[in-house]
């Protein structure tokens, strides 16, 4: 960095340095400059520094060192105006250097940087003692550091020796034990091979006794097939020896035939006589009639199952309806909400009142549907359509047990129809005798 202003022999305008401008000289100007930026117009700047005019100090050393760097060592007349308002802002010490002598308290980088900015005479020998003390400074710094780290990597070295001392014990303890161990594993692998050897010949006699077995059984075999060959034989001589007892037997047949006929035309006449003499009636009761079964008419739900329909046929729900006195219990909620779940609760009750209306009016079968009174938030006043029984389960009661009540109400035979998808429903009202369907199958049918 050279300073090329012109001036006057006696106040060191014409020193030149011959050096860098130390770091911490330089961040000193930079901060000089920025202070003494403020004070000046916009006109007094020069003209690449004019855009940082309205930034804050800080700022403006952050973004506008290099610049205000390079004018204050290529523009005379900002260093001047800057120089200026340093001697207003710092009477003292610019005092002390226009006449040749720094304060001893002060900082040598702030002498440094205000004899950089105002160029007294010797200027240049202070800014480079002001570098060769920051060396100073510096290297001490680097020497203590240096110790200290020293000191650091010696407590470091003392810990990894001490650290591998107890790993080095550590180890030959753990070696100890693997060596131990290791002649345990020995002495049971050498178990474990007597064991083998021992099993070896076990196996050898085992299958000596195998191939023994064998020969024998081969011998048994041998002698069962002879002996089924001479019981063939006389198996054979037997058929024929009966062949020929039936023969004999037919040819005496005809003998015992006529006097058996005889015998049984005079029963015969010795019936009806008596018939006869005790005026019978012709018998009114057959056999048949005493065998246990169901006649048409008098099916139960149970036998509708034996018919080859799919569970999920609607047709056998208009078979079960058909039957003598059947009942229809219907599980409401259940059934609404796995045909139409999105309508609201009054018109889901509604839409299914309606369509049981309509099948008890073609089936003439009693119909009852039962609502869960738990989803209600107040009474509902309902006036049930023809045909139809609505119930609403009491509170604390729930609408499965209400069915299960119904259910058990009925006497034993009567058909009665539970449409539920509850398994736990179906599967009660079937051990109380009803015949349980899906809600599906209702639903077809309705629809």
């Amino acid at each position: 960095m050279v300073e090329t202003q012109g001036g006057g022999p006696g106040d060191g305008a014409a020193e030149v340095l011959d050096r860098p401008l130390p770091d911490g000289v330089r961040r000193k100007v930079v901060q000089i400059v920025s202070d003494g930026f403020g004070g000046l117009t916009v006109g007094e700047l020069p003209a690449q520094l004019r855009q940082y005019a309205r930034f804050a100090p800080n700022r403006r050393a952050k973004f506008a060192g290099n610049a205000m760097a390079a004018a204050l060592e290529t523009d005379p007349l900002f260093r001047q105006r800057i120089g200026e308002k340093f001697r207003e802002a710092q009477p003292e010490l610019s005092g002390a250097l226009d006449s040749g002598s720094a304060p001893a308290a002060a900082d040598p980088l702030d002498v440094a940087a205000a004899a950089y900015v105002l160029r007294p005479t010797g200027w240049v020998k202070l800014v480079t003692a002001a570098g060769e003390e920051a060396q100073r400074a510096d290297a001490e710094r680097a020497d203590e550091e240096s110790r200290a780290e020293l000191e650091r990597l010696r407590e470091e070295l003392a810990q990894a020796r001490e650290h591998t001392r107890a790993e080095t014990e550590r180890l030959r303890t753990e070696l100890e034990a693997a060596k131990k161990e290791a002649e345990s594993l020995h002495r049971k692998l050498r178990s474990a091979l007597s064991d083998v050897k021992r099993g070896e010949a076990a196996l050898r006699k085992i299958q000596g006794e195998i191939e023994a077995v064998r020969a024998e059984g081969q011998a048994q075999i041998s002698a069962a097939e002879s002996e089924t060959r001479r019981l063939k034989a006389r198996l054979g001589e037997a058929e024929a020896a009966l062949e020929a007892t039936r023969r004999a037997a037919r040819e005496g047949r005809s003998v015992e035939d006529m006097r058996v006929r005889l015998l049984l035309d005079t029963l015969l006449d010795a019936t009806q006589g008596l018939r006869r003499e005790l005026a019978l009636p012709p018998v009114s009761v057959r056999p048949a009639e005493t065998v246990d079964a169901v006649e048409p008419g008098r099916m139960t739900p149970k036998d509708i199952a034996a018919r080859a329909l799919s569970e999920n046929d609607p047709a056998i729900l208009d078979q079960l309806l058909a039957l003598p006195q059947a009942h229809l219990v219907v599980d409401g909620y259940n059934v609404t909400k796995t045909g139409y779940p999105q309508m609201p609760l009054e018109k889901q009750r509604l839409r299914l009142l309606g369509q049981l209306s309509q099948l008890a009016a073609q089936t003439g079968a009693e119909v009852t549907c039962v609502f869960d009174g738990a989803e209600l938030a107040a009474p509902v006043l309902l006036a049930p359509p023809r045909g139809v029984r609505v119930l609403f389960s009491k509170p604390g009661v729930t609408a499965d047990e209400l069915i299960r009540q119904l259910v058990r109400a009925e006497p034993p035979g009567r058909p009665v129809i539970v449409a539920s998808t509850d398994r736990e429903v179906a599967d009660g009202v079937a051990r109380a005798g009803a015949r349980p369907v899906a809600s599906a199958v209702l639903l077809k049918r309705l629809s």
